[in-house]
């Protein structure tokens, strides 16, 4: 995709409304200094838009970027950090609860693990929270230039693996210093979810 226009649109945090947006939505999550807000600025073209934070776990609002008035790429809040309290943890919760449950718009959510690690407690626990809310997750297995090339297929058999992901589940690695997965991720987007009705699968048809 040939990024043109780039708009923050909305920021919304506990108690915000959240948009009724006319737009297809693509949604990002991932635990706290995972590599999300670096994924968002290279799918977006730019070095430093969506802002990295210096303090993990400190960024608790979800971020709609409007892209070229054709859809939305939609940060949600990272989870995981040990030092935010069991109350934020709580309050983050419901707001992506929420966002997941009542959205209309969203086509996609994209779950980001960290290719070095196997998934930790917390990921798997996102990754069947997000199924549970209707949705097929697609991973981005990130880092990817933190291991040597002889390690990928190993690596990503053990996020597979430690996810229990079906064998359909399609998997991408990505690098924000190479860029490499840059192109496939887009392309998986601009195909499946926003070229035809019939390829699109959103929350509509469940109200």
């Amino acid at each position: 995709m040939v990024i043109k226009n780039i708009n923050l649109e909305t920021v919304c945090g506990i108690t915000s409304v959240l948009p009724d947006n006319k737009l297809p939505e693509i949604a990002f999550a991932g635990k706290s200094n995972v590599g999300k807000s670096s994924l968002i600025n290279a799918l977006m073209n730019r070095k430093s838009y969506a802002r990295i934070s210096a303090t993990p776990g400190k960024t608790q609002t979800i971020n709609f970027y409007n892209i070229n008035e054709q859809l939305y790429l939609v940060d949600l809040p990272g989870y995981g950090y040990a030092k935010v309290s069991e109350k934020e943890k709580k309050e983050w919760g419901t707001l992506v609860e929420r966002y997941l449950h009542s959205s209309r718009k969203l086509r996609a959510v994209f779950l980001l693990i960290d290719i070095r690690h196997a998934p930790s407690a917390n990921d798997r626990m996102m990754y069947e929270w997000i199924v549970s809310q209707g949705y097929t997750p697609i991973i981005i297995a990130t880092k990817l230039d933190k291991i040597k090339r002889s390690q990928k297929e190993k690596q990503l058999k053990a996020v597979r693996q430690g996810l229990c992901l079906p064998a359909e589940t399609i998997m991408i690695p990505f690098s924000s210093v190479t860029k490499q997965g840059r192109e496939e991720i887009w392309e998986l987007v601009e195909t499946e979810y926003l070229e035809g009705d019939e390829a699109k699968t959103s929350h509509e048809d469940k109200f």
